[in-house]
């Protein structure tokens, strides 16, 4: 069981947190012609537009209330009314999700109120769904503000079924982790469907961020999960939640339509798609299909082949808590230590790292515990620790802006785990240095050298 301690330094140098209201925003871009509205200054919203437009490459809708400094010492209620009623006139949105900021946090505008307002003096909005979030950027992570942006969508969206009404036993509700990669969803969506389910991923980013070209433009979200499949998420036969960070929206939805649900905390490794598949083949009555166990004996001989490279490794990982147990756990499956491992915020997965001590710091912090390490893992921001150590730095998490391809990563099941060993393994082999066969001596005579001179006799 790893000791959890947070650092006690007075600023915060390199961090790696990001804060709550990129986790939100993030969640609400899995919703179909969604609109993310953050309340609070510019600034808040550029800093956030420019860190999602790097590292997906993509158009990303993301609206600000322009809070200025008068109006948030008078209360924001006219900024958010008029920001709204600018959306809808301009982009049609079907919902828009609001999410506080750590100015208007502070100032403790009573963002539910003034949505009740905006209800009562613009009936012409009836038709918008409106989802606001409390995500103060002072206190909590990005996974903290996208666990509960998920969790208040289930709240506000979500509609119980009638007493007695049927379920639809092949129809599966998945609470992605803000972990997951559009690539991550795709691979889950091939996965559950060919079980007979059909999933309806809660948020679906896979539609909305994985990099194609939209037919027409849209200024809002141009894919994702629609309100009318949200809505109908309460006559689904079960809910699957990926990721610890899911637990509460997951309890919500079975409070609220009696869904039943089942986490699974790992997605990567042989255990964790054991788990995976087991878990679908009892949800849907059907064995794993022939095309999985296939991938999982290409599985095991890509672990067979790769653990010659990883056995004895010494790695340190700084990333969100569900991807660092995720991770953590896959490389000490390997054979790999975790020297060094920091995250961003508390939660209950953290004490099942394999590792002696998480830290809750930044990336100084990673770096100076990551010393004589063999890799480093984290996103891009590691990558001027990674240079100073001396070690490779293999990218994971957001923001990935260096990197082509951060969309389409997939770790998750057997084929994104293999895939995983190949890439990681070949990391370690190109470190691997080659000695140099022209400085031998006294291994033997100049003939036994491979670049003496072929002579014959």
């Amino acid at each position: 069981m790893a000791k959890i301690t947070t650092s006690a330094k007075s600023c915060t140098v390199n961090p790696l947190r990001m804060s709550q209201p990129l986790g939100a925003s993030l969640a609400f871009m899995g919703l179909r012609n969604c609109m993310p509205l953050l309340h609070g200054s510019q600034g808040c919203t550029s800093f956030g537009l420019v860190l999602f437009v790097r590292h997906f490459r993509e158009q990303i809708p993301l609206q600000t209330t322009a809070m200025s400094e008068v109006a948030t010492v008078l209360g924001g209620f006219e900024n958010v009314e008029q920001a709204i009623v600018n959306i809808v006139g301009r982009t049609k949105p079907d919902v828009i999700g609001i999410c506080t900021t750590g100015v208007t946090e502070i100032k403790g505008d009573d963002l539910d109120g003034f949505i009740k307002d905006v209800r009562k003096k613009h009936p012409e909005l009836a038709h918008v769904a409106l989802v606001p979030v409390s995500t103060p950027d002072f206190k909590g992570a990005f996974e903290d503000g996208f666990s509960t942006t998920v969790t208040r969508i289930v709240e506000t969206l979500v509609e119980a079924p009638e007493p007695g009404a049927a379920r639809d036993a092949t129809r599966l509700n998945v609470l992605a982790g803000s972990h997951l990669t559009p690539g991550d969803i795709d691979e889950l969506r091939d996965i559950i469907e060919a079980f007979g389910l059909q999933p309806t991923f809660l948020p679906d980013i896979s539609g909305s961020l994985d990099g194609h070209m939209p037919e027409d433009f849209t200024p809002t979200t141009h894919g994702g999960v629609s309100v009318a499949e949200v809505a109908a998420m309460g006559g689904a036969g079960h809910t699957l939640a990926l990721g610890e960070q899911m637990r509460g929206a997951a309890e919500a939805l079975e409070a609220k339509a009696r869904v039943p649900f089942t986490l699974l905390r790992r997605l990567t490794g042989l255990a964790a798609g054991d788990e995976l598949m087991a878990t679908l083949a009892r949800i849907s009555g059907r064995p794993v299909p022939a095309k999985y166990r296939r991938q999982r004996s290409q599985l095991v001989d890509a672990m067979l082949d790769g653990h010659f490279y990883f056995g004895g490794k010494q790695v340190a990982l700084g990333a969100e808590p569900d991807m660092l147990l995720n991770i953590a756990s896959w490389l000490a499956d390997m054979g790999c230590t975790i020297s060094a491992a920091v995250t961003t915020t508390t939660s209950p997965v953290l004490e099942q790292v394999p590792s002696d001590e998480v830290l809750i710091g930044d990336l100084e912090d990673l770096e100076h515990r990551a010393e004589g390490c063999d890799l480093l893992l984290t996103h891009s921001h590691g990558r001027q620790a990674a240079e100073r150590l001396g070690v490779p730095l293999f990218r994971i998490g957001l923001p990935m802006f260096d990197r082509l391809g951060a969309a389409h990563q997939v770790v998750v099941g057997y084929r994104g785990t293999r895939d995983l060993i190949f890439a990681i393994g070949n990391q370690f082999i190109a470190a691997i240095k080659e000695p140099d066969i022209n400085s031998w001596r006294g291994a033997g005579s100049i003939s036994d050298r491979a670049d003496a001179p072929i002579t014959t006799h």
